[in-house]
C-alpha cells in the first residue's frame, strides 16, 4: 500500500508540473521567445559550450542566460564576464533538477521583453532533470568524449526527451574509447528524430553547425 501511495503522489507532482510546463511554453511562443533546455552531467562542458555559443550568437540575436545550481555563483559569473549578456542564477535549495515552477519563477526574473532567445543551463546529473518538464521548446542534451558512448544505455529517459545531442569535446577523441556513430544508433533506438552535432568548443570544430541549427530554430518562432 505505500509502494502505491508513492507512485500515485509521483504522478500528481509530474502531472502538475506538465501542466505548468505547458502554460509556460505557451506564453512563450505567444511572446516569440525561444526557450532551451540544456542538460548533461557534471564537467560535460556546458559552461564552456555555451561561452563559446553564445559569443558567436549575441550579435544576431538577443540572449539571455539561467544558471541553475544547488549553490555558488561561478557559472553565473563565467558567462556574464565572457558574453556579456544578461545571466542570472537560480540556486535550487538541493533539488537536483529544475521544474516549471522555478523556471517560470526564472523567466519572470530575467525577463521576455528583447529577448529572442533564454538559455536554461540545468542542475548538472543525467537522471533527475529528465523527469521535469521545465516548458522548454527545446531539450539539448550534452554528452562527452571522455563520459563514454555507453551513457544512452544508463541513462535512456535523459536520451528519449532531447531533441537535440551535442557531443562535446570530440577533439580528444583519439584519447578516449567513444565512437560517434554508435553513440548515435544507440540515441537514435530511442530517439529516432534526433539530431546530432559532434563538436569542439575548445577549437571551434562543428560549432559552426549548432549555430545555425539555433539561429534556425529561433527564426522559426519568430
Amino acid at each position: 500500500m505505500s509502494d502505491l501511495r508513492v507512485i500515485k503522489v509521483k504522478q500528481s507532482v509530474l502531472a502538475n508540473n506538465d501542466a505548468r510546463a505547458e502554460a509556460l511554453r505557451k506564453e512563450l511562443k505567444e511572446n516569440k521567445v525561444f526557450l532551451i533546455n540544456l542538460m548533461s552531467s557534471p564537467g560535460a562542458g556546458k559552461t564552456t559550450l555555451l561561452v563559446n555559443l553564445i559569443n558567436r550568437l549575441k550579435d544576431k540575436i538577443r540572449i539571455g542566460v539561467i544558471e541553475a545550481d544547488m549553490d555558488a555563483m561561478v557559472d553565473a559569473e563565467t558567462i556574464e564576464s565572457k558574453t556579456g549578456v544578461r545571466t542570472i542564477q537560480l540556486h535550487t535549495s538541493g533539488e537536483c533538477h529544475l521544474d516549471a515552477k522555478m523556471t517560470s519563477e526564472a523567466v519572470r526574473e530575467i525577463g521576455e521583453d528583447n529577448l529572442d532567445l533564454i538559455i536554461l543551463e540545468n542542475i548538472g546529473n543525467l537522471v533527475c532533470p529528465a523527469e521535469f518538464d521545465t516548458g522548454a521548446s527545446m531539450n539539448l542534451v550534452i554528452l562527452s568524449v571522455p563520459e563514454g558512448d555507453d551513457k544512452p544505455l544508463k541513462y535512456p529517459l535523459m536520451f528519449r526527451k532531447g531533441h537535440a545531442f551535442v557531443f562535446t569535446k570530440i577533439d580528444a577523441k583519439s584519447v578516449f574509447d567513444f565512437d560517434v556513430e554508435l553513440a548515435e544508433k544507440r540515441i537514435r533506438d530511442l530517439n529516432p528524430a534526433a539530431k546530432f552535432f559532434p563538436l569542439s568548443a575548445k577549437t571551434g570544430e562543428g560549432m559552426e553547425a549548432l549555430e545555425e541549427f539555433i539561429l534556425a530554430s529561433v527564426a522559426e518562432r519568430k
